[in-house]
């Protein structure tokens, strides 16, 4: 009897998982056409390119910032995109992030779409040509800042130029909010925050760089994903430090300060952060794994089910997955003696650290402790935040979102994501509670891997795409 009970509840238990994958199936979704009237592929690129020329280098020492650049960029701005100057409202904040004004005539909570113009630094890379050449080639176009941030701010001026001079009013007010600091986490967007703030305006929803159109990063998903960011993990920097009296380096003290540095950061690595799958990248699996084939399908049917398993598959998978189910850890900088014979009488290690959506500073930084477990190395916080809050992905927008990406790539699957670096986005999680961060370029492995690195690119047709994307999102508003 027992054993016919066991078989029965087995043979159920069977039956549920058979049809729940089976069920597990792409949503249905309805493939808008592209909206790419007064789209110029070409001409977009030759104006990327010439932006791309001036080089906005941020710099965490402002004596270094060459003004002169960043006021040439958006003397540029208003030459190349005149019927946008001249139909929308523009202020300056700060020491030059730019703040855009769209007017509908209607009173519905605006959209906001962002974008930065400044750019990292070049040296020490071995680039293939001059970084700030802006040459096109190929289809391809060249140079610092092509997708990082200068190519999102062009396919939104190129989006918002042709319906202007299409005599198009949104259906709500628009705001575009163009950093020029966002590389060394600047007050620009902050600003733009404040004086939205102050001025009662509480947008319906917020576009920033992040996620992008991807392939064969997601197991099992060899098609084209649109990862849409609804959160980004928070920001720690640590500095490890430790102290010893010094001396000449021919009589050397066993366990001095580097070897007591190098131990606590061998424990840090030994001792990584608990792999865990939150709520958001349980919603991306849940919409990639009904586009995966045979038992990848199977298995992300019970995704809910086998969280723990989940997550140390996606830890291993990939570098870009393992960041997306726990916080990371990245030593980046090292000091010690500064002469070649001398003990160090202080060593130090510097921690860049992402934060996972679930945990804290605090919480972060208390573990830390107990995996140092030496009170002789000393953790200085030098800044840092916590995990931004989770956007709605129930609502119009997220929907909307969707639809603009379908527009112009048909055969992607839309997910939501946890975006693993920082953004100026999250400044604007204060007054909207519908913050999205989403590139809108196809982008292979090679182009991703050239952020804020060498040989930085974007396509032509990558970049056309996108400037249809932000054309669709102002048209449906």
């Amino acid at each position: 009897m027992r054993r016919a009970l066991v078989a029965a509840a087995c043979g159920a238990a069977v039956s549920v998982a058979a049809r729940r994958v089976a069920a597990f199936r792409p949503h249905p979704a309805q493939v808008p056409d592209p909206d790419l009237d007064g789209l110029d592929a070409v001409a977009a690129a030759e104006r990327l390119a010439e932006l791309v020329r001036i080089p906005t280098i941020s710099t965490r020492e402002p004596r270094d910032r060459d003004a002169a650049a960043f006021e040439a960029f958006r003397q540029r701005l208003t030459e190349l995109y005149p019927r946008t100057h001249a139909a929308l409202e523009r202020e300056v904040l700060g020491h030059g992030a730019l703040l855009y004004r769209w007017r509908s005539g209607t009173d519905r909570p605006p959209m906001v779409l962002m974008a930065h113009y400044d750019v990292v630094p070049v040296a020490g890379q071995d680039w293939s040509r001059d970084p700030f050449s802006g040459a096109i080639e190929d289809g391809v176009v060249h140079g610092r800042g092509a997708i990082d941030d200068k190519g999102a701010l062009v396919a939104i001026l190129e989006a918002v130029e042709s319906l202007v001079a299409a005599g198009v009013t949104p259906a709500r007010d628009v705001y575009l909010s163009f950093g020029d600091d966002e590389e060394v986490f600047g007050v620009g967007a902050q600003l733009a925050v404040e004086a939205l703030t102050s001025r009662g305006v509480r947008p319906w929803a917020v576009v920033d760089e992040g996620g992008a159109v991807v392939s064969g990063v997601f197991p099992g998903v060899p098609g084209p994903t649109a990862v849409v960011g609804l959160a980004e993990k928070g920001l720690l920097d640590v500095e490890l430090v430790t102290s010893d009296p010094g001396g000449h380096a021919s009589a050397p003290v066993r366990g001095g300060a580097p070897a007591r540095l190098a131990r606590a950061i061998l424990r840090i690595e030994d001792a990584p952060f608990p792999a865990r799958l939150h709520d958001v990248v349980l919603g991306m699996v849940d919409a990639l794994g009904r586009h995966a084939p045979g038992a990848h399908r199977a298995v992300f049917a019970h995704a809910r089910y086998l969280r723990p398993l989940l997550a140390a598959v996606l830890s291993r998978a990939s570098r870009e997955a393992n960041a997306l189910v726990r916080t990371t850890v990245a030593v980046t900088q090292l000091e010690g003696s500064r002469a070649r014979n001398v003990l160090a009488t202080r060593a130090r290690a510097h921690l860049n650290i992402r934060i996972a959506l679930g945990e804290t500073v605090q919480s972060t930084l208390d573990r830390l402790r107990r995996v140092v477990a030496d009170d002789q190395v000393e953790l200085r916080v030098l800044g840092g935040n916590d995990p931004s809050p989770v956007s709605r992905a129930d609502n119009e927008a997220f929907a909307l979102i969707g639809d603009a990406v379908r527009s112009v790539y048909p055969d992607a699957a839309v997910a939501p994501y946890v975006m693993v670096q920082a953004s100026d986005s999250r400044h604007f999680s204060q007054i909207c509670d519908s913050v999205y961060r989403f590139m809108p370029f196809d982008l292979s492995r090679a182009e991703l891997a050239a952020l804020h690195a060498a040989d930085e690119r974007i396509s032509v047709a990558a970049l056309h795409r996108g400037a249809g994307f932000y054309r669709y999102l102002l048209r449906h508003l």
